[in-house]
């Protein structure tokens, strides 16, 4: 059988492991691990942590439920992106009644796959690389065109052009391609035996058999939330790892160097040789190619036997170049519905967008675009594109679910409700810093914005209704083990990331023939 759990729903209760503990094991106060394959003599116990986890983050064997849709529309849909928008979306489909002709595209030639445990348990082993296929794969009666990448839109005549020169017909097209990592800057050194990435099955395979080999030590590069996993990863297989980040403290761009710091003190605690503010100069090789030291921009030389970039990822556009869509290094650009934007700014009814790949407005965060790369999202703005691509114009829905995120490292579970980037102050509302296990509140002018917790998960889903209520930041209310420092605000040191920009050159004089035209790479 399989299985997938919502981390950002889990709140580390634990009861799915007393249930069914070779599946399920907690590491550390609120982390969950688990297999995502076990066998099927396992069935009845994994069924008894389904039934018990109190707060239905556990998915097993998941199936279509035949609800009649909600109109009569028919026609063919076609997925591009075979991942877990893809494939969520696919199901909500056939879930909500639709029975019509249905195609999911994939560059990858296997089954669609979960990424969230490829830089955590199946680095240290504990999950294989083939076992990490998502559970509601069966009884989609949908045509899988896998291992055969989409290299173009023909949107006039609703067509996608695959690599192998085929090319399939669409009523309607759901865009979910997402995000791939942002490789090494230089070919010549990233092409170096022992120089990798993270983000795909293959990855990290390559990976756990290095570290498996007992590398001397492993330089990782970058320490968001892929590098910081992939550190503590080493430091549970008792590894040797230097992490190396130009910002001020590991998960600064994604939290602000106030929880950085704190993030830091958990990697120095853990064994991990951390160097801030500075960068990887250069990758150097033997004769044979192989990988052995690393130049830092302090002057410092590293002998290293392994290298993991992990400096954050670019999105899958490319195949959309020409295609008359607002598309670029930002993403696709599309409403609140997930229908894509065209390059004009008019909304599209034929092509909708979920994922990695989205970029779209919130209303909470004064209408801002956003790309969130989390499961979170990719599940619920696939569930709302689905619906919104066979229903009626009154009976839409729009995407309005907050982020939500999850991070297990060095024994924490790191959990966030909101868009922390969007504050400026942040305040330690509950909990004990000192101990690890604490609730941070960010707010901007006035108005909560994010909360985000190391250890206190159970806290998530009611600072997210605040968020939601607009609730005034500083906190104003009373809860249990409310920390001493709550009514110190600190900035929140969050680096301002430089918009996205596009190069667009108009044409034509009369309304009727105006036109916008997005110039590639501009």
């Amino acid at each position: 059988m399989k299985l997938v759990v919502d981390l950002t729903r889990c709140q580390g209760y634990g009861q799915c492991a007393y249930a069914a503990p070779e599946t399920f094991r907690m590491h550390g106060g609120e982390a969950l691990m688990y297999d995502p394959n076990p066998g099927d003599e396992q069935r009845d116990k994994v069924v008894r942590a389904v039934a018990a986890c109190p707060v239905r983050a556990i998915v097993a064997d998941a199936a279509a439920d035949g609800r009649a849709r909600a109109d009569g529309w028919s026609g063919r849909i076609v997925i591009v992106g075979a991942s877990l928008a893809g494939l969520r979306a696919a199901n909500a489909l056939r879930s909500e009644g639709f029975d019509g002709p249905l195609t999911i595209i994939g560059d990858e030639p296997y089954e669609p796959y979960d990424r969230v445990p490829l830089s955590k348990q199946v680095l240290t082993g504990s999950v294989s690389p083939m076992g990490t296929v998502f559970p509601f794969t069966g009884g989609l009666d949908a045509e899988p065109v896998l291992g055969h990448p989409a290299v173009g839109l023909d949107r006039r005549n609703r067509r996608v052009r695959l690599a192998n020169g085929e090319q399939v017909e669409y009523d309607r097209l759901l865009i979910a391609t997402g995000a791939r990592a942002e490789p090494w800057p230089d070919a010549q050194e990233a092409a170096l035996d022992g120089v990798g990435t993270v983000r795909g099955r293959n990855d990290a395979a390559q990976l756990r058999e290095r570290l498996a080999a007992g590398p001397g030590r492993v330089l990782v590069i970058g320490a968001g939330f892929i590098g910081s996993e992939v550190a503590s990863a080493c430091r549970d297989l008792g590894l040797p790892v230097t992490v190396v980040e130009r910002g001020p403290t590991p998960l600064a761009g994604a939290l602000g160097a106030t929880l950085g710091r704190i993030a830091a003190r958990m990697q120095h605690e853990a064994g991990v040789d951390l160097r801030c503010g500075v960068a990887v100069a250069a990758l150097e090789g033997d004769g044979g190619g192989r990988l052995r030291r690393a130049r830092l921009s302090d002057g410092a030389v590293l002998d290293v036997d392994l290298a993991v970039a992990a400096l954050g990822s670019r999105r899958n556009v490319e195949w959309l170049e020409g295609s008359g869509l607002a598309a670029g290094r930002w993403g696709v650009t599309c409403d609140a519905g997930c229908r894509a934007f065209d390059v004009n700014g008019v909304v599209t009814d034929d092509v909708f967008v979920a994922g990695d790949v989205a970029r779209f407005p919130s209303p909470v965060y004064g209408y801002q675009l956003l790309a969130v790369e989390h499961w979170g999202n990719a599940i619920d703005q696939a569930e709302i594109a689905a619906h919104n691509m066979i229903a009626g114009g009154p009976d839409r829905w729009a995407h309005l679910a907050l982020p939500v995120f999850w991070s297990t490292q060095f024994g924490t579970q790191v959990k966030s409700v909101g868009v922390p980037t969007c504050a400026d102050e942040v305040v330690i509302t509950q909990g004990s810093v000192d101990d690890r296990q604490f609730v941070a509140a960010y707010g901007r002018h006035g108005r909560m914005t994010a909360a985000v917790t190391f250890d206190h998960g159970m806290w998530l889903e009611f600072y997210g209704r605040l968020i939601e209520q607009a609730a005034p930041f500083p906190p104003r209310f009373a809860v249990v083990d409310q920390s001493p420092g709550r009514s110190q605000v600190l900035p929140a040191q969050i680096p301002r990331a430089r918009p996205a920009q596009a190069t667009v050159v108009l044409t034509g004089y009369q309304p009727s023939d105006r036109r916008a035209v997005l110039v590639p790479g501009g």
